[in-house]
């Protein structure tokens, strides 16, 4: 599955060693190979990362190479791998303002967390958002509702609305098993256990570290898989990492999981839009008609969550209810539907991104492209209903 972050991204390799890499943990990239006197060409034919093997070169030629690359007005971030690493040169490396090292041997996955963090890092930050950043919440009914797809499509169809280069962020607050970064085909970066209790320390520029871009308007922060990932992240930590979100952009799509969390219920009172989503089965139902009540009741704020039916079927036989009979069941009204398209999703979720960009003729996609404009063009809440 390729990589979001590297691909399409410009690498120059310098060692005959990393070629095989080009079809591994560097699939999607154009990586050329070359020698240390394309370093000086740099300024005329940028890159947008150097990576070096130590161990084919000899160390005076790394040492003009380093030389050369802090010279660059503008040097793209530069990884340095091998098994001989001398110390004076390492030194010199890190003084370059995007580098790190990598001691052989090493797996493709750390080769490509490696330079997904460099990329990162040099990604340049967003821009303030205006002061009117809007956040939606979407949290299944019942797992297996298709929460972190539609997530997936709503961030998606702000991002193909909006105006300028990042404006849309999509969070994966399922901190244990988040599924996002997997259905983008990404390399989720976000560590939020290396804060421990000093969330205080999150700022735009450090948010920069955890983001993994998707697409010119839409970046993602999402973490890692790791079991304890709830017990390790404190409260604060969340709740300054979505401050800082809701800061940096004007959209701010939550994927939040339906297991309540000791930072869930702020979460969600800090948004303007939280959608329940369902499938169509009389469990499901029962269950968002009342998660939603439960929800509504523990804010307090006047927010209504809205439910979401997904994977509605045309139908003349089956057992599966039809919209009148769902909200029958829900005992009010659906405030939207989005239609099946099993193969589209699949497919999607198989090659990496989102629907929206492997089958834009879906029904999913224009279902969702209808919710999405409803939503947004509706006059936002008012900074006073929201969460400080």
């Amino acid at each position: 599955m390729p990589n979001a972050n590297i691909q399409g991204r410009r690498i120059l390799a310098l060692g005959a060693a990393l070629a095989p890499h080009a079809k591994g943990p560097l699939a999607g990239a154009e990586m050329e190979m070359g020698g240390m006197e394309q370093l000086a060409e740099l300024s005329a034919v940028p890159r947008d990362l150097v990576l070096i093997d130590a161990d084919a070169w000899e160390a005076a030629d790394l040492a003009a190479a380093i030389k050369t690359l802090g010279a660059l007005k503008a040097c793209p971030p530069v990884l340095l791998v091998g098994e001989s690493l001398p110390a004076g040169l390492v030194r010199n490396l890190l003084r370059l303002s995007d580098s790190d090292v990598l001691e052989a041997p090493f797996t493709g996955e750390q080769l490509a967390g490696a330079i997904h963090a460099l990329l990162a890092a040099a990604q340049p930050a967003p821009q303030a958002s205006s002061g009117d950043s809007r956040c939606w919440a979407v949290i299944g009914a019942v797992g297996g509702a298709g929460a972190t797809t539609l997530a997936i499509e709503i961030a998606t169809a702000l991002g193909a609305r909006a105006k300028k280069e990042r404006s849309v962020c999509l969070v994966d607050l399922n901190l244990a098993d988040g599924a996002t970064a997997a259905y983008l085909g990404a390399q989720p970066a976000m560590r939020l256990a290396d804060f421990g209790q000093a969330a205080e320390r999150l700022d735009a520029a450090m948010l920069q570290a955890f983001i993994t871009p998707v697409s010119k308007q839409l970046d993602l922060l999402a973490g890692v898989r790791d079991p304890g990932g709830f017990d390790a992240v404190s409260r604060e930590a969340v709740l300054r990492v979505l401050e800082v979100a809701c800061e940096c952009y004007d959209w701010v799509i939550l994927d939040v999981p339906r297991h309540r969390r000791a930072w869930t219920l702020e979460a969600l009172a800090g948004c303007d839009e939280v959608l329940v989503i369902s499938e169509l089965t009389v469990p499901a139902l029962l269950a968002a008609r009342s998660y939603s009540d439960e929800i509504e009741a523990s804010l307090g704020t006047g927010l209504k969550p809205r439910i979401v039916l997904n994977r509605l079927a045309s139908r003349m036989f089956g057992p599966a209810p039809s919209m009148t009979e769902a909200e029958r069941a829900l005992q009010r009204k659906a405030d939207a539907g989005v239609s099946s398209d099993w193969e589209a999703a699949a497919a999607s979720a198989n090659l990496g991104g989102p629907i929206a960009q492997h089958r834009p003729k879906s029904k999913i996609v224009k279902d969702i492209q209808t919710l999405v404009e409803r939503l947004a063009t509706a006059p936002a809440r008012s900074p006073g209903a929201r969460a400080a």
